[in-house]
């Protein structure tokens, strides 16, 4: 099965170490606007668990990447990535071209803070090979492009970009935020995402979910 598998750096960076582009705090608590819109309460995320589909994974053998047309151009010269750049971080300054020069981004999933925007990576909640595979194959490009860069909902996440690479496109009964405290939040947005688009869960997947929402 070909899955969404984003390549490793060569030297991956380690958390809590300063250098001349880039400083690392861990923190306990995070700013506002570092968390996307539109994620349910716990209650009405385990009611909208219970109500997604179970089934099995399918088509997984035929998912390409650029069936899912993403980092489309939103306004001006800025495109999806550049957007949630701007909504989620603190202090952010882009240049004509909307490349973010300065500012700084809290990831949620890890509890760090970067001050350089190639450290963050734009995180899809539900990976695209796992929309693919959740019923996403039956889509039209034009809904899959609206997915791939949904702005509304907590489908887009600015990340640790190797704690990215770690989740690839697993879900939560393969990969949880290393963050403890951040599960249960993880879990609401996840299932959100799955129940706003009308995608499937796989009985490990709500079995996971349904455990993370216990630490509510």
């Amino acid at each position: 099965m070909r899955r969404d598998r984003a390549l490793p750096r060569a030297l991956p960076r380690t958390l809590g170490i300063v250098s001349a582009t880039a400083l690392t705090l861990t923190i306990t608590a995070q700013p506002a606007s570092a968390i996307p819109p539109n994620i349910p309460s716990a209650s009405t995320a385990t009611s909208r668990l219970a109500a997604l589909p179970v089934a099995a994974e399918s088509h997984g053998d035929t998912y390409d990447r650029d069936l899912f047309p993403h980092w489309i151009t939103i306004t001006g010269t800025c495109n999806t990535r550049e957007q949630v750049l701007k909504r989620d971080g603190t202090n952010v300054v882009t240049n004509s071209a909307c490349a973010a020069t300065s500012g700084s981004w809290y990831s949620p999933y890890d509890g760090a803070t970067w001050t350089a925007a190639s450290d963050v990576d734009i995180d899809h909640m539900v990976a695209l090979a796992e929309a693919w595979s959740s019923g996403a194959w039956s889509w039209t490009t034009a809904r899959r492009q609206q997915f791939a860069n949904d702005l509304g909902g907590p489908q887009l996440w600015a990340v640790t970009d190797n704690v990215n690479q770690s989740k690839s496109d697993r879900d939560p009964a393969e990969w949880q935020p290393p963050r403890t405290a951040e599960r249960c939040r993880y879990a609401r947005a996840w299932i959100q995402v799955k129940w706003y688009w009308g995608l499937s869960t796989d009985a490990a997947e709500k079995s996971a979910l349904t455990s993370m929402l216990a630490t509510c």
